[in-house]
């Protein structure tokens, strides 16, 4: 109530109002806070509870819409508590995304947060003397950054990264505040998130084109007619990144971001984005779902990533695959025993509380015991009751050809070279080269020719040509009589085929370029694929040979692949 007024000067309507919004606002920040102790894993606990936080959100915020004149006139309210309430719902909108894998969530989330900055919502807050207030505006601009990054909306991206950074300097400036420099530490993160693509398309203007990895309709090559395979679908996801040193930006290093792409259908809406403000129905069911589900799992440890593993198992639908991506920092062996298991090859690091010095972890053990901190090939033994696809990024990759499959369900780990040249492993803080080709093959192909830049037109014809390329691996694999059936089970769904399909190109690619000479830098499988049929076939070889000399890169591979054995 402002001014000198008692509340028996206020008409009972517009007290009534006031207590009303309130209340709202209350039970709305209540079950928001709530949020954070649902569980992070399972499909089912937490749907009932967005829906009614959502409920309460849609309430609020058209309540404030309808009395604004007096919600104005006898609460006082600021236009930067309206932007607390937009922030808020562009927040449950993002983490829907996260816990849906819909991108059209991301779209909404999009919504909310572009409006707050178009309103101004924020513009007061910096005229208050209150630092708190200036935090929730930074939060507000890092969370929007972030989905403007999935959304690939790379020149808003820039232009939110400038304002933030004035804010930064602004909110040091004016407060003697403690945590300088971890905003400063954000700025870093993103500016390095953002540089991260090891080459770009230019148009003609040279103006860098944002170009988008997700799958999109015609560009997975359809199945032949009569062609038999697996009716299984990709239902779940794991991404999980625990490498040392590589560029991250909330949770989520360039590895993790570029699988999490991989793994999801272009939104039809990106281009025609409209702002449509409360209008919540997350409730809604699509028809069909678009994507797989997914957990990003930013360094968990072994707990914690057997406990999603364990949730994401248990709630597979029928026919239905799960996917464990692995970025992460190989864990060798100490010493080698008479009976070699699944224990006895090394795997690759979860994350420990453990002292780490130099970005080395601190050995304080016997050093004849197996590293506990490890997800090692026989820990997924258990969960290949149900069909599992396994991608391993790290340099003991191969621990995980020592499979076994031991109850005949289908089974297929793609495994990333464990050494690369020297003048590509100097690019690995900016992403795995083998990531790369499994996100943009493309891409990963101009950047391992040591081409910075491509001109769009370029890049669109090599992107054509690549199509023809793909459609004539897939029927390598499907014609092929040697190989393993595994392959085939997971060809009928469209994300792992696009994956299988990279992977043999990647494979190829690297077998002929001149830099890469070592076995340990070329690509794995279990099972493995049969190489006369698919990695070294001559015809796949021309193609690469091809796209080398559309970029103009022949020098760099073997023109006559024999010389390179």
């Amino acid at each position: 109530m402002t001014g000198a007024e008692t509340e028996d000067d206020i008409p009972l309507g517009e007290r009534k109002t006031v207590t009303d919004f309130c209340y709202l606002l209350d039970k709305s920040k209540q079950l928001f806070n709530g949020l954070r102790d649902l569980p992070q894993y399972g499909h089912k606990q937490w749907q009932s509870y967005f829906g009614r936080t959502f409920d309460v959100y849609t309430k609020l915020w058209k309540f404030q819409q309808q009395h604004r004149q007096v919600l104005d006139s006898r609460y006082g309210l600021k236009r930067w508590q309206i932007g607390e309430v937009a922030s808020k719902i562009g927040q449950l909108y993002y983490h829907y995304y996260l816990r849906t894998s819909e991108t059209s969530y991301l779209n909404e989330a999009f919504s909310f947060y572009s409006a707050i900055r178009q309103r101004s919502y924020y513009f007061q807050v910096n005229k208050e003397d209150r630092p708190e207030l200036v935090v929730k505006k930074l939060r507000y601009y890092a969370r929007y950054i972030v989905v403007c990054l999935l959304l690939n909306k790379m020149d808003l991206v820039k232009v939110l990264v400038k304002e933030l950074s004035e804010e930064i300097e602004d909110y040091t400036q004016r407060f003697n505040t403690e945590d300088q420099l971890e905003w400063n530490l954000v700025l870093q993160e993103v500016a390095a998130f953002i540089e991260a693509d090891p080459v770009v398309v230019l148009n003609d203007n040279n103006s860098v084109v944002t170009i988008s990895n997700r799958l999109q309709e015609g560009s997975v090559p359809p199945l032949e007619q009569g062609m038999v395979v697996g009716q299984l679908i990709l239902a779940d996801a794991l991404i999980i990144g625990n490498s040392n040193n590589q560029v991250k930006f909330s949770e989520l290093t360039i590895d993790m971001f570029r699988m999490l792409q991989a793994l999801e259908r272009e939104p039809v809406n990106l281009a025609t984005q409209t702002s449509k403000q409360g209008t919540m129905e997350p409730n809604e069911k699509p028809a069909k779902r678009e994507n797989p589900h997914k957990y990003l799992l930013y360094k968990p440890t072994f707990s914690q990533l057997f406990t999603f593993l364990s949730a994401s198992f248990k709630e597979l639908p029928a026919n239905s695959v799960l996917l464990i991506y692995l970025s992460a920092t190989g864990v060798f062996p100490t010493g080698h025993s008479d009976y070699e298991g699944p224990y006895d090859f090394g795997g690759v690091l979860t994350n420990t509380n453990r002292d780490v010095v130099n970005g080395e972890t601190v050995q304080k053990r016997n050093q004849a015991q197996k590293e506990m901190h490890c997800l090692h090939p026989g820990d997924l033994f258990p969960f290949t009751r149900k069909p599992l696809f396994v991608i391993v990024d790290s340099s003991n990759s191969t621990a995980y050809k020592n499979f076994t499959n031991l109850f005949g369900q289908p089974l297929v780990c793609l495994l990333s070279p464990t050494v690369y040249p020297k003048s590509v492993q100097d690019q690995s803080q900016r992403g795995s080269l083998f990531t790369l080709f499994l996100y943009s093959p493309l891409l990963a192909f101009s950047s391992v020719c040591g081409l910075n830049s491509v001109q769009r037109g370029l890049w669109e014809r090599a992107q054509e040509f690549l199509h023809k390329v793909y459609r004539d691996i897939g029927q390598m694999l499907t014609r092929s009589r040697t190989i393993d059936q595994a392959f085939l089970q997971f060809f009928g769904d469209e994300f792992l085929r696009l994956l299988l399909i990279r992977f043999v190109f990647c494979s190829a690619a690297l077998r002929l370029h001149k830099l890469f000479r070592e076995s340990q830098s070329f690509p794995e499988s279990y099972p493995e694929l049969p190489k006369q049929d698919t990695v070294e076939s001559s015809l796949l070889q021309k193609h690469i040979l091809e796209l080398a000399t559309m970029l103009d890169v022949q020098s760099l591979f073997w023109d006559d692949s024999l010389e390179a054995y």
